[in-house]
């Protein structure tokens, strides 16, 4: 199978220090070192990736919607739209599966809790309160529920992904069968094109926010949090490292194109969620890049904003690790059974981790609850590093996500050879050219 993202092209760059992805390095790079050197105004920084993250979650529901149903009601085509939908969530079910069992087959063998000998019982447990009195309400049918706005303004106005998902599905669907829909059709390929320009100019500002961000995180946690939970850590990011580049590269092996080259294209998106510690800070940029580089529209807008909450690789690894470090470090010894058992239910709660602010804790919280096994004041021992876990998590998540769309795209014979040649990583990508060509 041709190798869509190794063929080459002739490189036209710009000055390194015009590049996004460099302002963001280097943003990173002061971020840390003021957090380092003076923690208190590290602090005061948060503002700064505050609100750069708001600046993205404002584009973040307009984006999704007019991506939808622009790709929906130009493909005209009601079943394949069920068809790129049920192969999406196939994939994602099959894939994260495999992120949960390798978390816990190398949590298992590792054992970076062993040795820390933690009491439940002296565990601070109203410092997590937060997070175990959401999950109290975190059930598989309230989940579902919430997909369904109470109003249809509410999905916009809160910023529920999905929500958004499916008013832009239901919405493309009508437009696709209303014969004098043209004209709306075209208004919204108008207010895309729009919106697209509006993202080029807020990720102009992404060094700020990305180092406002960075230099709290790193003032108010401190990198000497990171050495007492450093087996931990190691444990976590080699493992989201390992899934990246053998699992996720064997699956991009397999459909003709490198991971390694997918992830050079996506430098810019992978630096600022390691700049903001979420990947929704690159969401909307990205499904622009994966549909330049020659996903159909309709797979991007499909797979993409699904992906953010059906197929979180990086969470569901996290998730088990710790669920498993927690046992480990309290000394509560789980049978063979039992980590089968909490799988199984990590398989169906991991599925909400993007549905509520703090999803990762609250998801944790609630199925450790459920089981009665672990004990759930043990988290406890992770609210010092999760901060920085939640960087892998993003960066995997994100990479995941772009790999599933262009799978996708693949079994849907709607992958454009074409385009990827001309986005090759060795060319440099302006923002002003993520903007889709007129059609």
């Amino acid at each position: 199978m041709a190798d869509t993202l190794s063929s080459p092209v002739v490189a036209v760059r710009r000055p390194l220090y015009r590049e996004l992805y460099f302002q963001v390095l280097v943003a990173i790079t002061l971020g840390v070192a003021l957090g380092y050197f003076d923690a208190p105004l590290a602090e005061k920084m948060k503002p700064l990736g505050d609100g750069f993250i708001k600046l993205i979650r404002m584009m973040i529901g307009p984006i999704i919607f007019c991506t939808v149903v622009t790709g929906i009601a130009g493909m005209g085509d009601m079943k394949k739209v069920g068809r790129v939908g049920i192969k999406a969530l196939l994939y994602f079910e099959v894939v994260t599966t495999f992120a949960l069992i390798i978390g816990l087959v190398i949590v298992t063998i590792v054992q970076p809790g062993a040795g820390i000998n933690a009491d439940p019982n002296t565990l601070d447990a109203k410092s997590v309160a937060q997070y175990t009195t959401s999950s109290e309400h975190l059930t598989t049918t309230d989940f579902f529920l919430n997909i369904i706005p109470d109003q249809m303004a509410n999905a916009f106005a809160r910023g529920e992904v999905l929500q958004i998902l499916l008013v832009a599905i239901m919405f493309g669907l009508a437009l696709a069968t209303y014969e004098k829909g043209k004209p709306v059709l075209d208004a919204f390929h108008y207010v895309s094109h729009i919106l697209f320009k509006m993202l080029g100019f807020i990720m102009y500002v992404a060094p700020l926010g990305a180092f406002g961000a960075m230099a709290f995180t790193i003032g108010k946690f401190g990198i000497r949090t990171l050495q007492q939970l450093a087996s931990l850590m190691v444990c976590f990011y080699a493992t989201a490292i390992l899934f990246v580049f053998i699992v996720l590269g064997s699956i991009a092996r397999l459909y003709g194109f490198r991971i390694y080259k997918l992830l050079k294209y996506l430098k810019e998106e992978l630096l600022i969620v390691l700049g903001t510690s979420t990947s929704e800070a690159a969401l909307p940029s990205l499904m622009v890049k994966l549909e330049k580089l020659g996903c159909a529209k309709s797979v991007v807008g499909l797979v993409v904003p699904s992906g953010y909450s059906f197929n979180l690789d990086g969470t569901s690894i996290y998730l088990t690790i710790a669920a498993l470090f927690i046992a480990q470090a309290t000394n509560t010894h789980l049978s063979a059974a039992q980590e089968i058992q909490l799988l199984l239910v990590l398989m169906l709660t991991s599925k909400g981790a993007a549905a509520v602010a703090g999803g990762g804790f609250i998801t944790l919280a609630a199925t450790l609850a459920s089981l009665h096994t672990v004990p759930v004041a043990g988290i406890t021992l992770l609210l010092g590093v999760d901060r920085f876990m939640s960087q892998m998590r993003g960066l995997t998540n994100l990479t995941g996500n772009a790999v599933a769309t262009i799978v996708v795209a693949k079994w849907e014979n709607e992958f454009d050879s074409s385009k990827a040649l001309l986005v090759q990583p060795g060319r440099a990508v302006e923002v002003p050219e993520l903007i889709p060509n007129e059609e």
